[in-house]
């Protein structure tokens, strides 16, 4: 098998319009969580979100794409073209054909779904947009950067819940390894910060609810965690052959190792109490990549801070490496940047990468007060540095999808 690895990313997150402003942001435990501006929340159980804030589409796109283009496709095509420029990749008749795209999406453009409904309930169904379907197609983040792009190779969206993009990235790797592609530029964006999506995530009992003191929101793995916070945006990071790579000079950011996927067979929403298919897929992912548990650096985990999330990660963690899994630093980034649901895996796997290249774990902010039940070093408020050549990313999904990928340094 080929071996692959990471050369370029692009990322729009609520915490930074660029991939370096957003682990920047990350390093120094800023958070961006903040009251919902996209849509009057007033009457809403939950009013504040991690959105992306001062984006503007038409610095990526014409003003008449930006208004065709959901809010999930805009910032698909932000960082896709970032993650392009940055690799210095140049696409062109001789290898279009080699080069794919994979942007996955949990949901897709829910926003234009939300708006078209309550258009055609107001004003009837000849009035629905022509662009609504081409809007809400979950597939359409990664077709359309595929078009701007000239990528001709294969042009795909898996939907695995909030292990969507970490799938995503997982099948691209598999392509390359394969032979079928050169290149495939690979992440997660989504937008579900919106009436219906706030309304329904709400309704499950996912979500924090600290509107009038969010500054403490969310706290994964704390004990008095009460939900997730929402976020939105995108990742996209260009994974390549490594011969290829070598060839054209590309800058070399860590090597993608082992993808571990699995599925708990045990509730549509609620994990595995003992986080069993979290634990296989950890262990399938150091199999793959020929890592003992003792390799193992870091961990980026999934930590959504809800209550039964937090404690199945842990006893996951605890399982796969024994006595070990207290001397693994382990953070949750989406203590900073919220859940961007399908697009989260994508920024954390980025996250993973920059721990390898700075050699720093980044930290679990809001972390205050310890829960008897996660027990292990969630890095606590502040980074650290540390020696870091072999991390682990975890994405766990409703519906008891379990992903994760296995990054080492490039040597």
């Amino acid at each position: 098998m080929r071996r692959v690895v990471i050369t370029g990313v692009g990322a729009i997150s609520p915490i930074g319009l660029s991939a370096q402003e957003s682990w920047n942001n990350c390093v120094e435990g800023v958070s961006g969580v903040a009251p919902i501006t996209l849509f009057d929340s007033s009457d809403f159980l939950v009013q504040i979100a991690c959105e992306v804030k001062g984006f503007d589409p038409k610095e990526h796109m014409s003003p008449a794409n930006a208004r065709r283009r959901d809010r999930c496709q805009q910032l698909a095509v932000a960082a896709g073209k970032q993650a392009l420029l940055d690799s210095g990749l140049e696409i062109n008749e001789s290898n279009a054909n080699r080069v794919g795209v994979v942007i996955s999406s949990s949901i897709g453009g829910i926003s234009s779904l939300d708006d078209s409904i309550r258009h055609m309930v107001s004003h009837g169904p000849r009035r629905v947009s022509p662009l609504t379907i081409p809007m809400l197609m979950p597939n359409g983040p990664s077709g359309l950067v595929a078009i701007e792009i000239g990528a001709q190779g294969p042009a795909l969206s898996v939907a695995s819940a909030c292990a969507s993009s970490s799938d995503g990235i997982g099948l691209a790797w598999q392509q390359i390894r394969s032979g079928m592609c050169d290149a495939i530029l690979a992440g997660g964006s989504e937008a579900t910060i919106c009436k219906i999506g706030i309304a329904a995530f709400d309704r499950l009992g996912a979500m924090s609810r600290r509107n009038d003191d969010f500054s403490m929101t969310p706290q994964p793995f704390d004990r008095n965690r009460d939900g997730l916070v929402m976020g939105e945006g995108s990742c996209v990071l260009m994974l390549e052959e490594l011969t290829k790579a070598k060839e054209r000079g590309a800058n070399i950011l860590a090597e993608l190792s082992g993808y571990g996927i699995t599925g708990d067979a045990f509730h549509i929403t609620a994990p595995h109490d003992q986080g069993t298919g979290g634990a296989q897929a950890m262990r399938q992912a150091m199999e793959i990549a020929e890592v003992n548990s003792s390799d193992i650096d870091y961990i980026n985990a999934h930590g959504t801070a809800t209550p039964l999330n937090d404690v199945s990660e842990t006893i996951a963690i605890k399982t796969v490496f024994g006595k070990r899994a207290y001397e693994i630093p382990i953070s949750s980034t989406k203590s900073m940047t919220g859940h961007m649901m399908g697009a989260t895996g994508s920024l954390e796997a980025f996250f993973c990468v920059q721990a390898i290249q700075t050699q720093t774990s980044p930290p679990t902010i809001h972390y205050a007060t310890p829960d008897p039940d996660c027990d292990l070093d969630y890095v606590p408020n502040n980074a650290r540095d540390a020696c870091i050549n072999v991390v682990i990313s975890n994405s766990f999904g409703f519906g008891g999808h379990n992903s994760v990928l296995l990054f080492k340094k490039y040597v």
